[in-house]
């Protein structure tokens, strides 16, 4: 299960605060960025690449294992 809170934090650390700021750092749609910041959808493989490079978080790293 994607859990938004990692990304949140790495891109606060960057000073990106919002979507938006988001969307301009990994160069991606603002809905994209939307959706991910939200925790809407997990990020697709090439989205996460983007999120490794720009805040060296992996997918796995974003991705939780939920319990039942």
């Amino acid at each position: 299960m994607y859990d938004r809170t990692l990304l949140r934090t790495a891109a606060a650390a960057k000073g990106q605060h919002n979507y938006v700021d988001l969307s301009d750092h990994l160069k991606v749609a603002q809905s994209t960025a939307w959706r991910l910041w939200y925790g809407k959808n997990t990020p697709s493989v090439a989205t996460a690449r983007k999120v490794e490079d720009a805040y060296g978080v992996t997918l796995a790293q974003l991705l939780q294992q939920a319990t039942a």
